[in-house]
């Protein structure tokens, strides 16, 4: 077995050793390196390979920062949306969770130098909603695509039972008109006209039995006119006023839920004058004109008072009035 072989003593050694994370400060980015003290980062800087990789970060260096920011922000919202959703957690905990993979992304090699500025970078961007507190900062995912498909899914479920709802007050009207039709056929059964006494109808009415007695009356009036009135129970026009009192809120929650759907949650608009409701910026309730619109949700406002443009996303801020013969703009219909 070789000196350098993959399972001799030394090289088990080395590989126990470098086990768990090492210091930040030792570990080189473009080489995907880490080493375990000074002395050997020292020896590894001055190796040929490393020279190489140099070569190629001096040829365009704010190309290879930019690439790596952008991996490093992308794995972290990434294990942000898988680990904690939209829950809200301290950074230092996610990040901790993030670091504890050998092989991410270090923020030495990133435009940010500590994770506080990071930080501010996600809130200012309307990637994260940030919050400082006494037990240090804290940030919650704001996750986009995740909110339209629950409501895609809400609509969808009250579609079903609004058409549920349909099929019950079909099956309800076709029973209470098989109801009508047995009734009608089982009174026209009564009256007959005999032979013996000479075609005519006898009706006896009791004193004590008016519902009935008003019934034969109804059915004789139609035998007589044709039959075009007809007096419908007490009991049957209440459930017809409960049933057609339940259409009405079943359209009237399909209006609604057309009307959710047609509307629009995003409302920045450029040119309008807008307030930071943000404490955590600075500017807290003070008024900013949008000058750029960034993907439906972010805005750069131009602060009136200062003149400093700022990111900020449109849940931290709040639309203005104007005062009485200004012009007014419709932002969400």
């Amino acid at each position: 077995m070789g000196k350098n072989d993959f399972l001799s003593p030394k090289a088990i050694a080395n590989r126990m050793k470098a086990r768990g994370l090492e210091k930040l400060q030792w570990y080189c980015q473009m080489c995907e390196k880490q080493c375990r003290d000074g002395n050997g980062f020292k020896c590894h800087c001055m190796s040929e390979g490393h020279q190489r990789q140099m070569h190629v970060f001096g040829q365009n260096p704010n190309f290879v920062v930019e690439c790596f920011s952008h991996e490093f922000e992308f794995t972290f919202l990434e294990h942000i949306k898988r680990s904690h959703g939209i829950s809200r957690v301290a950074a230092t905990c996610v990040y901790n969770e993030y670091i504890a993979d050998r092989h991410h992304v270090h923020m030495n090699s990133t435009q940010w130098v500590t994770l506080t500025e990071f930080v501010k970078y996600l809130g200012k961007t309307g990637k994260c909603k940030v919050e400082e507190t006494s037990k240090g900062w804290f940030i919650r995912y704001v996750d986009r695509g995740d909110d339209s498909e629950r409501k895609r899914k809400r609509m969808r479920v009250r579609a079903d039972l609004v058409d549920e709802e349909k099929q019950d007050w079909e099956i309800m009207k076709q029973i209470e008109r098989a109801q009508q039709n047995n009734m009608m056929t089982n009174e026209g059964k009564l009256f007959k006209r005999g032979e013996s006494d000479g075609g005519k109808i006898k009706i006896k009415l009791g004193a004590g039995n008016k519902e009935k007695g008003e019934r034969l009356r109804v059915v004789f009036d139609e035998g007589e006119t044709g039959g075009n009135k007809k007096k419908k129970p007490k009991k049957d026009a209440t459930e017809k006023a409960s049933k057609a009192s339940a259409l009405d809120e079943v359209m009237r929650e399909q209006e609604m839920a057309k009307e959710h759907r047609n509307r629009k949650d995003y409302w920045l608009w450029e040119g309008i004058v807008v307030k930071v409701m943000s404490k955590t910026l600075g500017y807290y309730k003070q008024k900013g004109v949008v000058r750029k619109v960034i993907d439906k949700y972010v805005g750069e406002i131009e602060m009136i008072d200062t003149k400093h443009v700022l990111r900020v996303d449109q849940e931290e801020l709040q639309t203005v009035i104007p005062q009485i013969g200004g012009l007014v703009k419709i932002v969400n219909d």
